[in-house]
């Protein structure tokens, strides 16, 4: 069991180095992920992650595989995307879903483009699925940076967030936060979608910030446990594909997506708000 479970950590750097980058993301994205969903904006997500691709395509066409290039090419990205989208559904016919998709999928075309106009098929797998196994010191300042960013902006701004996710119409009648609140937890999205982008790369960064949110949704109907639960989801999906990739030899970021794939999947057949249960209790209201 040793040897199984500890040992890869104890003995390896780059194991030490990917644990403590992933968990750091799933501290930062989970509970960003549980307001996406309550939001309705899952796939939001995951048109936001296709858009920074061009942004790092940028940076890596300029600098190489370097981080902070990459980064701030990849913010700029994703804001210009968001906020293009934006204004297109707000003064047009167009709703917000059809020009995001729009938008990410211009997004996805150009930045694959750009990075296989200079890089090879290895550049372009490193940019789409990540190399979390190759974190180095300067990508974990910048994703425990980011973690704290985002946390610290939770605990701000978490009624206003929390009210803008239920009811924004309500919040924008008696508050003026109601659209300054709107940007800045897209700007949340944004910001952890890049640190994933790290680790994870831009196709697969979203699916450690959603999957995780929606598996806790089936254990929980409260804010603040659902946010706990997903990112107590995520540190053990990291945990268990980073074990799967160190032993059965596979892709490290694909095995803790599938992790918290899995998770999902029996949360979505064993969860107090799973089939199972609410089967019963409906059958409990028709016998009783």
């Amino acid at each position: 069991m040793y040897d199984f479970l500890i040992a890869p950590f104890l003995e390896f750097g780059f194991m030490q180095r990917a644990l403590g980058g992933s968990l750091m993301l799933s501290l930062g994205a989970c509970p960003v992920g549980v307001f996406l969903m309550l939001r309705r904006m899952s796939l939001t997500g995951d048109a936001m992650a296709h858009a920074i691709l061009p942004g790092a395509a940028v940076g890596f066409l300029f600098f190489g595989l370097q981080i902070v290039p990459m980064t701030i090419g990849g913010l700029i990205a994703g804001v210009i995307v968001a906020m293009g989208a934006g204004a297109v559904s707000r003064f047009t016919v167009q709703k917000e879903d059809a020009s995001m998709a729009a938008f990410y999928l211009i997004s996805l075309a150009l930045g694959v483009l750009m990075v296989s106009l200079r890089g090879s098929s290895v550049d372009l797998m490193h940019v789409l699925f990540g190399t979390v196994l190759a974190l180095n010191n300067e990508a974990l300042g910048l994703i425990a940076a980011i973690s704290v960013i985002t946390l610290i902006t939770l605990v701000i701004f978490w009624r206003a967030i929390v009210a803008e996710c239920l009811d924004p119409l309500f919040l924008r009648s008696v508050s003026g936060l109601g659209m300054p609140v709107h940007f800045i937890f897209l700007g949340l999205v944004v910001l952890n979608l890049v640190g994933g982008f790290q680790a994870l790369g831009t196709l697969l960064s979203v699916g450690l910030m959603m999957l995780p949110a929606a598996a806790a949704r089936f254990w929980s109907t409260r804010v603040e446990p659902m946010c706990v639960l997903a990112v107590l989801i995520g540190f053990g999906s990291c945990i268990a594909g980073l074990l799967l990739s160190y032993h059965a030899a596979l892709p490290s970021g694909p095995a803790i997506i599938l992790s918290a794939g899995f998770v999902y999947l029996v949360s979505t057949v064993f969860g107090t708000r799973g089939v199972i249960n609410m089967r019963m209790r409906r059958h409990h209201h028709r016998t009783a």
